[in-house]
């Protein structure tokens, strides 16, 4: 228990400098880039709509109801299905935040390259809907008044107010449950797992099944990019190989059986299955891709000497700050419940 509450710490310390950051980047992209903004620039049912949906959904930093029903109100203010598949495929693999924090566990090559990925999965799912379901019945409502929140005329606070707030209230309260239950995942795998598991139960040369074992336990749960992390990181520390790792960070964040229930009704079966086969095969070719290229013990010597030099009393001080922040937001989420 001991060496558990040891790895645990030290994850937290390790990343937590660099996701404070990402909040405060985040809160500065909520008065940036509006969801009325995205869209504004969503509607139409071309190619270049599909295109700027997976641009717009890398960075952007959603409000507590999450990607599902921006998505589907995306669909309803005319954006064509296409756009909506490909912006609910490449925003919720990656994020502002995500992104420092893959860099702080796992180096500046999967920092770059899940941005890369959740962009060329959300062209491949969008295009393929575009293709084979064209048809769009959201479109037909794009005409209707406007009811939802990013529509309304009251006055807002300022930008100043609704920056902090985003970035320090609505993410810890979104992403603190995932994120404390990613660390314990974590540092019970680096505790409890056998260092030499995957190489002892899987032959050398099997990686696609060990993609496979990744991809069937991402699809149907629910894992946040952040807080897919950690536990990328420790499972890569235990002989799981890069590509592997990688299918989990993108099919993990990208897919939950609430979503794909969702997705199912709104927009109907073809393009929920197009959906979830564009996520299982550019996870699939995006693992194969990065095995073919990066070495398990490359990965690994990255995860260790690419971090900013930093005192220890700044990482264990952030550490104090970020745990207060997702406990303060796990309070928060379970309050609002309860009214």
């Amino acid at each position: 228990m001991t060496e558990f509450i040891k790895e645990f710490w030290s994850t937290l310390a390790q990343m937590s400098p660099y996701l404070l950051f990402g909040f405060f980047a985040a809160g500065l992209l909520s008065i940036w880039i509006s969801p009325a903004l995205v869209e504004r620039h969503l509607g139409g049912r071309g190619f270049g709509a599909v295109v700027k949906a997976s641009l717009f959904g890398i960075p952007l930093p959603l409000c507590s109801c999450g990607v599902i029903p921006v998505t589907m109100s995306l669909y309803k203010h005319g954006a064509g299905r296409g756009a909506a598949v490909s912006f609910l495929l490449s925003t919720p693999q990656t994020g502002v935040d995500s992104i420092f924090v893959t860099y702080s566990l796992l180096g500046p090559f999967f920092a770059v390259l899940r941005p890369i990925a959740a962009f060329l999965t959300g062209l491949f799912g969008g295009g393929l809907v575009n293709l084979f379901d064209p048809a769009d019945s959201g479109a037909a409502e794009s005409s209707k008044s406007c009811a939802d929140d990013c529509c309304t005329k009251e006055k807002k606070p300022p930008k100043w107010k609704r920056m902090l707030r985003h970035g320090f209230v609505t993410l810890p309260t979104d992403i603190g449950l995932p994120m404390l239950i990613g660390l314990l995942i974590a540092a019970a795998i680096s505790v409890w797992v056998p260092d030499d598991l995957f190489a002892v139960r899987l032959a050398a040369g099997s990686n696609l099944l060990a993609m496979f074992v990744m991809m069937f336990v991402g699809i149907p749960i629910y894992v946040c990019a952040t807080a897919s992390v950690p536990i990328a990181a420790a499972l890569i520390a235990k002989g799981l190989s890069p590509g592997a790792a990688l299918v989990f960070l993108m099919t993990g964040p990208a897919t939950n059986a609430a979503g794909l229930s969702t997705l199912w009704g709104v927009l109907g079966p073809r393009s929920a299955l197009l959906f979830l086969f564009s996520t299982a095969f550019c996870a699939l070719a995006s693992g194969l891709i990065v095995d073919a290229f990066l070495p398990r013990q490359k990965a690994v010597e990255m995860m260790h000497h690419h971090s900013i030099a930093l005192p220890d009393w700044a990482g264990h001080l952030s550490a104090l700050i970020l745990l207060a922040l997702l406990l303060f937001g796990i309070a928060r989420k379970y309050a609002r419940k309860a009214e």
